[in-house]
């Protein structure tokens, strides 16, 4: 497989600039400006051992998930980064690469029902152990490590779904005088809102179905690293586990994070919008976005990204009922799982992404309803909410 080497972008670059260009350098024989999809599982050897550009067989690597790999790289500032065939392929890779039976973990009080899934089911089954904390209070998740025991902190910010926001710099101060890593899922933020290696964290989660991929076409994952060592653990993991994307996936989420910041800039624009209405209607009581200045984290969000996202959640009065009414009442907004695509999307996480959490401290108010706020005309979008939310009453 081609060696693991220092990301070769110009960080002085721009965002875009390097979205754009970072491991897409025009086909050497052809010209193409785009990357070609080497839709091929083996490569010729010029004898035995003697690779072309380290490539031998596409589960070990790929040149169309190199050049994705490359960018993605760039975009977080790491070293190195790696895809996988889903945001969960990513962890569960990371996670038996860094972990041992009898290890304990801890996890956000409101983490992702997949990711939470992924611990409570399949982990610590393998003897891995986990506690929840409430990730914006550092103090707390120092409260609730082990030491000697604990090895990884895992935060999710902006969270799913309650948009909570953690102090990724302060956390990874209390990770690392632990002897532990900081995991950052930036899933919700995307790399062009926010960077947390450049915060301390030690590896950065992707579900790069999301907002890279923006188009609700592909499944995908990745993980950013900035430390070589740990970047050699994880290639040879990727390598023996096997979870990786083939080559038209990582295809479409390269092409899918060109676009990446002018995409940002609407969701984020659109979904400032959406909160404007939300805020002041009859039928909601609480909203949840970063940038409301009553939010508890608007702060540190702030301080540590570009702009507040396209996420928005909120609690509807009259209960579960008023809820479903909602989400069943939108004809813009698709009720649908995932996110961070071009088109809006209308959840209820504890019916939809979140049942995997029903009855343990994790659990999401029944209330909720989840938006993934697209990058339509703003006025559809609110004309669809303000009819959806007349549907609440009954």
């Amino acid at each position: 497989m081609p060696p693991v080497t220092e990301n070769r972008a110009d960080s002085q670059q721009g965002f875009a600039t390097r979205a754009i260009h970072a491991g897409q350098e025009p086909d050497p024989q052809t010209g193409a400006v785009v990357p070609p999809i080497h839709q091929v599982s083996t490569f010729k050897q010029d004898g035995v051992g003697g690779l072309r550009g380290g490539y031998e067989y596409s589960r070990s690597a790929n040149p169309t998930r190199t050049a994705l790999e490359e960018c993605l790289a760039a975009l977080e500032g790491g070293l190195r980064a790696l895809a996988f065939a889903s945001g969960l392929a990513a962890e569960d890779t990371l996670l038996r690469t860094v972990l041992s039976p009898g290890d304990h973990v801890v996890l956000p009080d409101d983490a992702y029902g997949g990711t939470y899934r992924l611990f409570a089911r399949v982990l610590q089954r393998w003897g891995v152990e986990h506690t929840a904390a409430h990730m914006p209070d550092a103090t707390a998740v120092a409260a609730v490590i082990q030491p000697g025991r604990t090895k990884l902190v895992w935060v999710e910010t902006p969270s799913n779904p309650l948009l909570g926001v953690s102090d990724i710099a302060a956390l990874a101060a209390v990770a690392h005088a632990a002897g532990a890593l900081l995991v950052v899922d930036n899933t919700f933020a995307s790399p062009y809102l926010q960077q947390p290696l450049a915060l301390g964290a030690d590896v950065v989660v992707h579900s790069t179905t999301k907002y890279l991929g923006g188009h609700s076409d592909v499944v995908g994952g990745a993980l950013v690293v900035s430390d070589a060592e740990l970047a050699q653990q994880l290639v040879f993991h990727q390598n023996a586990m096997g979870a990786v994307p083939g080559p038209f996936d990582s295809w479409l989420v390269l092409r899918g994070a060109k676009t990446l910041a002018v995409r940002m800039d609407r969701h984020c624009e659109n979904a400032r919008a959406v909160v404007a209405l939300l805020k002041d209607h009859p039928e909601v009581s609480q909203v949840f976005w970063p940038g409301l200045p009553e939010h508890d984290g608007h702060e540190v969000a702030a301080r540590q990204m570009r702009d507040f996202g396209g996420m928005v959640s909120f609690r509807v009065r009259g209960g579960l009922d008023a809820a479903l009414r909602v989400c069943a009442a939108t004809r813009i907004f698709t009720l649908a799982e995932s996110l961070g695509g071009v088109e809006s999307l209308i959840e209820h996480p504890g019916k939809m992404t979140h049942a995997s959490v029903a009855g343990s401290a994790l659990e999401v108010p029944a209330d909720l309803v989840r938006l993934s706020v697209g990058i339509e005309d703003i006025e559809d979008l609110l004309h669809d909410l303000e009819q959806a939310l007349a549907a609440a009453k009954g």
